[in-house]
């Protein structure tokens, strides 16, 4: 039996699965086996449901037998955090709020896993309400001493800790990518809209997103192959039509032409972070891509935008809770909220206009390129209870360092990949940004694919 499962891709497990070289029961006792190994040091998960994740790995072991193969997800651990609603089991966004909370459905991002046949296997560790980037609690399996980012710190653990082979996140200004690019792991923002939000608890609902992390871009493909399409219960998804995610992998970058932004993204960065990402454009150039210099109009203003769209809109899904829960908050996230109740109508309208000005002058600066190409982070892991870095322009506090560079992609509701591209000199890994136009997750995938297959290391993993 496999010790590391998650050095098996979805599509290969798919592929031993299916030719019944591996079972799911294997692949499901390799995962638990590997979460009882390291997660007392990790602490990806919140809750593991170790007894249901083997009966579905049976059920699906029998299914699979019986030639009623659901596709490449069928028998595969997949890890889920904890605002997504599910069955029986409680979610509780990290929060003393919700202790006791239990659904009695699933949120439509887990039902679709599962109606593709993933075997659940628990909750990962966010932070409270998702209101935060650093998952109070959670190591970064690449240095324990670091954080894994956050808020969907926990999924991001649990992939680079080879305790799943498939994680879902949030991302309301940078969630899903803040852990996948600290953790050294894929993560994906797909377009507003793209995969529903139903049933999941919500921070900001103009600017929430749902999406995968996973080990490579192929299985994020292959997960949003089955998250993506609307939703009538979800008023913000998107009717627009879902792509052949997974073929679109083979057609490569060289009739690509990116755009590598002359404001903005690249200033104020460590020196290894601004390596790695210039090395790996210059990879994709040697792929056949053509790489053109941009100006990103009006980003200096998203991260503005985000928080004063977020901070109303959470207080006001809160504002119940708050009024007679409030104790039941931490320090940090009351605050927030009692914050976002304090601000004005006006500022929040104002905050409207100013996003649509954005994406107009964003739709503008694409004309001609098919993505931009650019840092997730400024900097890479930080240390547990480090509060400041120490960047070149001087130092930035951890959240608004971290919000910077992905905040804006949530603010204009683009399509946005996060994928490793190497490490600093303190071994940690560095994340690039592939930011595409609307509803072209198949254009982002397939970039961030041509660089992983143009280059060698991405086998590496942490030496837990």
């Amino acid at each position: 039996m496999m010790s590391k499962p998650n050095q098996l891709s979805i599509a290969t497990a798919s592929e031993l699965i299916r030719g019944r070289e591996l079972s799911p029961v294997e692949l499901v006792d390799a995962v638990l086996d590997r979460i009882d190994a390291v997660d007392d040091r990790v602490r990806a998960f919140v809750v593991v449901v170790a007894d249901r994740a083997r009966t579905a790995a049976r059920e699906a072991e029998r299914q699979i037998g019986a030639g009623e193969l659901r596709g490449a997800l069928h028998g595969i651990p997949v890890a889920v955090k904890d605002l997504c609603d599910t069955a029986e089991i409680p979610t509780t966004a990290n929060s003393r709020t919700l202790e006791g909370n239990v659904p009695s459905r699933d949120a439509a991002c887990v039902e679709r896993l599962l109606a593709a046949g993933a075997v659940l296997i628990g909750k990962t560790r966010m932070d409270e309400f998702a209101y935060g980037v650093t998952t109070p609690g959670t190591r970064n399996p690449w240095n324990l001493d670091r954080i894994a980012g956050g808020s969907s710190g926990g999924s991001a653990a649990a992939i680079a800790a080879d305790e799943s082979l498939l994680a879902l996140g949030s991302d309301t200004a940078g969630s899903i990518r803040i852990p996948s690019a600290a953790c050294g792991v894929v993560g994906l923002k797909p377009t507003y809209g793209r995969i529903s939000t139903f049933g999941m608890i919500p921070l900001s609902w103009s600017l929430d997103h749902a999406g995968p992390i996973a080990g490579s871009v192929r299985d994020a493909a292959l997960a949003l192959a089955v998250l993506a399409g609307h939703d009538p219960r979800d008023p913000a998804s998107a009717p627009a039509p879902t792509d052949d995610y997974v073929a679109a992998l083979k057609l490569g970058v060289d009739d690509l032409t990116l755009g590598v932004p002359t404001n903005y993204f690249f200033e104020n960065l460590t020196p290894g972070v601004e390596l790695a990402v210039r090395g790996a454009i210059d990879v994709l150039a040697a792929a056949g891509a053509t790489i053109v210099d941009v100006p990103v109009p009006l980003t200096e203003y998203a991260v503005a935008i985000a928080f004063a769209l977020c901070l109303p809109e959470a207080s006001t899904y809160h504002a119940r809770t708050l009024r007679e829960r409030g104790t039941l908050y931490s320090e940090g996230v009351r605050l927030y909220l009692e914050l976002g109740a304090l601000r004005p109508g006006t500022e929040y309208v104002r905050a409207l206009c100013a996003r649509e000005a954005i994406r107009r002058a964003w739709r503008e600066a694409f004309t001609g390129i098919d993505a931009i190409v650019a840092p997730t982070l400024p900097a890479t892991a930080a240390e547990i209870d480090q509060v400041v870095f120490p960047l070149p322009a001087g130092e930035e506090a951890i959240v608004p360092a971290y919000l910077r560079l992905c905040a804006p992609a949530n603010v204009v509701g683009l399509p946005s990949l996060s994928v490793p591209c190497g490490f600093d000199d303190d071994g940690l890994p560095v994340g690039l940004q592939i930011i595409g136009r609307p509803f072209c997750e198949a254009t982002v995938l397939r970039i961030g694919e041509g660089y992983e297959r143009a280059t060698p290391w991405h086998d590496k993993v942490p030496a837990l």
